[in-house]
């Protein structure tokens, strides 16, 4: 490779360069003696995840009735460290200055603990939201076919670890785990959303669920539905007003079409309601309502028929 030494003189001046902006844009670095939860590490904890609440559909084959106890022993005890130090880099980075002498490796492993136990309540909740998957497409052919293929039923997923996570005030790392879903599948579920079991996003692609949604029992949802804010509540200097229910509800049995929005905090969608595709939806409706736009006037053009040709006459 053929370089040119005089460029390369240049580079020491170009690193001073940068290691100057990291005094003066402090937001966007992270430098003290204590590390932040690891992107690699958190993902691998969910890789774990996935081979513990779905044993024999990832990485691990050949599982059985005789070694599956082995296999899942083997992941709690693994994940109980792995999370016990993420957990403690997170509780240490997001409090070390307001709770100062605080044992965080002591709260993570509790945090930990309380985590895992909710793994058998989760597996039942996820096996009601792989049902409704089934049972929602008829393109479907089995429930592992579901579990191996389907983004929406893997965004769920991670999405209902997070949340747990989240309920026992982990910081950073439930949010973590659900953009990775984002990269993944398309599906953008914020970890403090609420939603009921029998739960089925179908194709999945550019779905958008916000951070105060309530979604009840039996909900399905199509590619591109965002349920999201219709406006950002600030307080007298102009900040954002944190915390405050923005992001709508939908009842039990509401099913959403593709690309249809509904938004702000007060918006509810009452039970066994139909919202159609390409809506726009801003205020309540009822329970039973569908909601539909009106049949489009579709216009077509192309080019003008050629005419038939007419058959020869003969004359006798």
């Amino acid at each position: 490779m053929a370089t040119d030494i005089r460029l390369k003189e240049s580079l020491p001046e170009i690193t001073d360069a940068i290691v100057e902006t990291y005094t003066q844009c402090r937001r966007i670095n992270h430098l003290g003696h204590q590390p932040l939860p690891s992107k690699d590490a958190v993902v691998a904890i969910l890789a774990d995840l996935m081979d513990l609440l779905y044993p024999g559909f990832h990485r691990r084959q050949n599982l059985h009735i005789g070694n599956v106890e082995y296999h899942a022993g083997d992941l709690v005890d693994k994940l109980h460290d792995q999370l016990t130090q993420q957990i403690a880099r997170a509780l240490r980075h997001e409090y070390c200055q307001t709770q100062r002498g605080e044992d965080f490796e002591a709260t993570a492993q509790q945090k930990t603990v309380d985590f895992l136990r909710s793994l058998p309540a989760l597996r039942y909740v996820l096996e009601k939201d792989v049902q409704a998957a089934y049972e929602g497409d008829p393109a479907a052919k089995g429930y592992h076919e579901i579990v191996f293929s389907y983004p929406g039923v893997e965004a769920v997923t991670i999405y209902r670890i997070a949340h747990e996570l989240l309920l026992r005030g982990v910081p950073l790392i439930p949010r973590m785990m659900t953009e990775h879903a984002h990269s993944k599948t398309g599906i953008d579920i914020h970890p403090g959303a609420k939603i009921a079991e029998g739960f089925f996003i179908d194709h999945g692609t550019g779905v958008v669920i916000g951070e105060t949604c309530d979604i009840g029992k039996n909900v399905k949802l199509y590619q591109g539905v965002t349920l999201g804010a219709l406006s950002f509540p600030r307080d007298p200097n102009g900040n954002i007003i944190r915390g405050k229910k923005r992001h709508p509800t939908l009842e039990d049995d509401v099913v959403v079409y593709a690309n249809a929005t509904i938004l702000g905090g007060d918006t509810v969608v009452g039970h066994h309601s139909v919202i159609g595709s390409n809506v726009w939806l801003t205020h309540s409706v009822d329970p039973y309502t569908s909601v539909l736009l009106e049949k489009p006037s579709l216009r077509l053009k192309g080019p003008s028929p050629t005419p038939a040709p007419q058959a020869p006459s003969f004359q006798i």
